[in-house]
């Protein structure tokens, strides 16, 4: 059953031969596109090697694994417009831990998610690597929410 013209509308970036890199922080490019399961409880996991960001203080560069993992309601997030989102970052200072607050935030606000969780695997810097986790969950996923953020610090110790 492929997608129809309505179910695809609103997804612009997809395709474009002449994609724009945003060089400051641009939540308006992200796109969503129709779940077309939303009555399954599915997970779905981004994996974004890439992201780089700047240190607010210095202005060097940060550089990280991130790991989006979300279970969709009605939207989803469409994969070239959140890659554009990620590369906004690339001139953004701020710490770690509020870009991965930040795109949990902007993404929570885009597709209205069921639960979403977004991990940050920092490179060290001077010794010390930081992995800051933030999550989110509807009324009927706040169980999963506390587990998972249990889960997270359990995994770090």
């Amino acid at each position: 059953m492929s997608r129809t013209e309505n179910e695809l509308e609103g997804v612009t970036l997809l395709g474009d031969k002449k994609t724009v890199y945003p060089t400051d922080y641009a939540p308006q490019v992200l796109e969503t596109f129709v779940n077309k399961h939303p009555e399954n409880d599915y997970l779905v996991t981004l994996n974004c090697p890439e992201f780089t960001s700047l240190c607010p203080k210095t202005g060097q560069p940060d550089f990280a694994k991130i790991i989006i993992n979300y279970i969709p309601g009605e939207r989803m997030v469409e994969s070239k417009s959140l890659k554009l989102y990620l590369f906004s970052f690339r001139n953004h200072g701020d710490f770690h831990e509020d870009c991965i607050n930040i795109i949990m935030k902007d993404l929570v606000k885009l597709m209205e998610p069921r639960y979403l969780e977004v991990v940050g695997i920092f490179t060290p810097r001077g010794g010390i690597a930081i992995y800051p986790f933030a999550n989110y969950a509807d009324e009927a996923h706040q169980e999963m929410k506390q587990a998972r953020l249990v889960a997270q610090m359990n995994h770090c110790i």
